[in-house]
C-alpha cells in the first residue's frame, strides 16, 4: 500500500520514503564538501509556460555499479530516466556517443568543461549498490553545467525489484528541479485492455507504470468492463461491470484487490468520477428518456440530485477544489460543456465552437478543462478554461476519445479506435499539443485514468 512521502530536516536536504510493500528511504546524497553555497544561481531552467519549448539538452551517463552484478540494474534505471525524460518533451538526452568525459564516481566533481564542449546543459549522475540486508542503494546528482553547481542530490534505499519505481521518482526529481513543476512520472494508468475478435473482444481492468511497464491485471474478463475512475486521494478506483444484469458501479483497491459494489444503475453510461477529497462520487442517472446528475456519499450511501432537466445531462467531473463541477449536456439542442457549483444551482454554458462536445475532466491544477470534439468526420482532443476561453485541439483524427490528465495537468492520455478489424491504442499529448506519443500495451487499449502521484 503506497504511504506518503515523509520529509526529514537532514542537512543539507533529506527526505524519506517508505512503502508498506517495498520500503524506500531517502536521504540527501550531496556530501557538504560538493554543495556550493546556497548564494550561487543556477543558470539552466526550463520555462515551460511558453507554448513552444526548445528541448533542454541534457546528459545522462550510466549510473555507476557498484559491483559488477549491479550492472544490468544500473543500466535499466538509467534508460528508464532517460525514457522518461525524452518522452516528456522538454528534454534531449544527448548521445552517450558523443561523451568526452567517463563518470567512473559520483564523488567528485564532474569536468565541466567536457559537458559543455557537447552543449549539455544539465547533467544527471549516479550510483548503484547493493547493500549488505540485499536492498539497493540509489544515489544520483543532478549538475548544472554552465554554472558548475550541483542542483539537487539524494539517495534511496529499496528491494531489488522496486528499481523501476526508483528511476520514476528521480526522473520526478529532475523535472521539477529542472521546470519548477511537479513531475508526474512516479504515477499509474488503469486502462480497459481489450483482446480477441472484435465481435468477441474481452475487456479487463488492467494497471500499469505511466510507461506501460509492470502490467498487471485487476479483473478475469468475465464480465465487460468500462471507464475506470481513479480516486484524486487514494489508490482507490471505480469502475462499470455488465454481468447479467443491470450495470454494477463498484469500488477497487488497487492496492489490496478489495471490492466493493457501490450500487445497481440502470442506464448508466460512464462510471462516476470522485470529488477531491475521495469522499463522494458524482455521476449521470438515467430515467424515463432524460439524465440528470446526482452525488453518493460513499459511507452512508446517500444520493443527492444535482440537476432536474428534461434534457440527458452526463461525464460529471469535479474542480480540484471541489466548488465547481464541469458536465456534458444537450439541454441547448446539441452536446455541450457547462459549469455550475458542486450543490447544483444554474449552469453556464463554456463550449459554443462548431461540432459536439463531450467527457469533459478537470485538471488537476484547476487551469484546463479537456474534452472530446467530434465534427466534421474527427475526433479531436482538445482543452479550454473554465470559463470557456482559450480553446485548443491537441490532436486530431478517427477516433480519439477518453481524455485523462497526468497528475501535474501537464500531460493527457487518451485512447484512439482506427475502426475496422485495428482497434484502440493508447496515446500521450502535452497541453501545447506539439508531443504526441504513443504508449505501449500488451494488446488493445482504452479508457484510461492516471493516477494521482504515488510518493
Amino acid at each position: 500500500m503506497t504511504e506518503p512521502v515523509i520529509r526529514l530536516p537532514l542537512d543539507p536536504a533529506a527526505f524519506a520514503l517508505s512503502r508498506r510493500r517495498a520500503l524506500l528511504v531517502g536521504a540527501a546524497g550531496a556530501t557538504a564538501g560538493l554543495m556550493l553555497p546556497r548564494a550561487a544561481r543556477a543558470v539552466v531552467k526550463l520555462d515551460v509556460t511558453q507554448g513552444n519549448v526548445q528541448p533542454m539538452p541534457i546528459a545522462i551517463p550510466n549510473f555507476v555499479a557498484g559491483t559488477p552484478s549491479d550492472g544490468e540494474v544500473a543500466g535499466g534505471i538509467t534508460q528508464v530516466i532517460t525514457n522518461n525524460l525524452k518522452r516528456s518533451g522538454l528534454f534531449a538526452p544527448i548521445d552517450p556517443a558523443a561523451y568526452i568525459q567517463k563518470i567512473a564516481t559520483i564523488d567528485a566533481l564532474p569536468e565541466f568543461q567536457s559537458w559543455r564542449t557537447i552543449n549539455a546543459q544539465a547533467l544527471v549522475t549516479g550510483r548503484l549498490t547493493k547493500q549488505g540486508d540485499g536492498r539497493l542503494k540509489s544515489e544520483f546528482r543532478l549538475w548544472d553545467v554552465f554554472a558548475g553547481q550541483q542542483l539537487t542530490g539524494q539517495q534511496y534505499f529499496t528491494t531489488p525489484d522496486n528499481w523501476r519505481r526508483i528511476a520514476h521518482i528521480i526522473s520526478d526529481q529532475i523535472y521539477e528541479r529542472l521546470t519548477g513543476e511537479k513531475g508526474y512520472f512516479d504515477s499509474r494508468v488503469v486502462f480497459v485492455d481489450e483482446s480477441g475478435a472484435k465481435e468477441r473482444r474481452v475487456k479487463r481492468l488492467a494497471i500499469m507504470d505511466q510507461d506501460g511497464a509492470n502490467v498487471r491485471y485487476l479483473t478475469r474478463g468475465d464480465e465487460l468492463v468500462l471507464t475506470p475512475r481513479f480516486s484524486p486521494s487514494t489508490q482507490e478506483i471505480t469502475y462499470m461491470a455488465f454481468g447479467q444484469g443491470d450495470p454494477r458501479v463498484l469500488l477497487l483497491n488497487i492496492e489490496t484487490g478489495q471490492r466493493e459494489i457501490v450500487g445497481n444503475f440502470p442506464g448508466m453510461t460512464f462510471a462516476p468520477r470522485f470529488s477531491p477529497d475521495g469522499q463522494r462520487v458524482i455521476m449521470s442517472l438515467q430515467q424515463a428518456g432524460n439524465a440528470n446528475l446526482f452525488v453518493m456519499d460513499l459511507r452512508s450511501k446517500a444520493t443527492t440530485r444535482l440537476t432536474d432537466t428534461a434534457a440527458i445531462d452526463t461525464s460529471p467531473s469535479y474542480s480540484p477544489d471541489g466548488a465547481r463541477i464541469c458536465f456534458e449536456s444537450d439541454r441547448g439542442g446539441k452536446p455541450q460543456i457547462y459549469v455550475m457549483g458542486a450543490a447544483g444551482g444554474a449552469a453556464q454554458r463554456i463550449s459554443f465552437g462548431e461540432g459536439s462536445y463531450s467527457t469533459p475532466v478537470w485538471s488537476p491544477r484547476g487551469d484546463y478543462i479537456a474534452f472530446t470534439k467530434q465534427g466534421g468526420g474527427q475526433f479531436s482532443i482538445g482543452i479550454m478554461k473554465p470559463d470557456g476561453s482559450g480553446e485548443r485541439i491537441l490532436t486530431s483524427g478517427f477516433h480519439n476519445e477518453g481524455p485523462t490528465f497526468a497528475p501535474n495537468g501537464r500531460v493527457l492520455m487518451f485512447f484512439r479506435d482506427p475502426g475496422g478489424n485495428a482497434g484502440p491504442a493508447l496515446f500521450t499529448v502535452d497541453i501545447s499539443g506539439r508531443n504526441e506519443q504513443r504508449v505501449p500495451t500488451p494488446g488493445f487499449a482504452s479508457d484510461p485514468a492516471w493516477s494521482p502521484l504515488l510518493s
